[in-house]
């Protein structure tokens, strides 16, 4: 089960991960990723959200197909992903795949979209992407 403080409920959330975040796609999921600057308020880690679509299958299928991909999801949480929200769209061939696939599509993807989410940051002092470009102040 993915625990609360790593679920995106809100409408509005899904809606800006989608249209302002950036996607990678896999043959079985889409990964949309939005990444924040780190902040105080936000350690609870990675935030998720899925989208099973009426195309996946029936009622008993998409619940299956959601109960897997949170169990996934539990797995990219516990990672080093603290400062962005994902979206995990489900495609139809989702159904067929045996779980290692999935598995690893849906990681992959998340990694992805993770790394393209990051390089959309703005350059800050003190951050890996100002480090490379010489902006940082504690560079000697």
């Amino acid at each position: 089960m993915l625990p609360s403080p790593h679920r995106l409920r809100l409408s509005s959330d899904f809606r800006a991960v989608m249209r302002s975040g950036v996607r990678a796609g896999r043959p079985c999921c889409v990964v949309h990723a939005l990444a924040h600057e780190p902040d105080v308020e936000r350690t609870s880690g990675p935030r998720f959200g899925l989208v099973v679509s009426k195309a996946v299958g029936n009622s008993v299928v998409r619940h299956r197909m959601s109960r897997r991909l949170r169990h996934i999801c539990a797995e990219v949480a516990s990672g080093e992903y603290f400062d962005i929200d994902f979206v995990v769209r489900a495609l139809p061939p989702a159904v067929d795949a045996d779980p290692e696939r999935l598995r690893a599509e849906v990681i992959g993807a998340a990694e992805r979209a993770a790394a393209k989410a990051r390089r959309r940051l703005p350059d800050t002092p003190g951050t890996v992407a100002a480090a490379r470009s010489g902006n940082s102040p504690n560079r000697d």
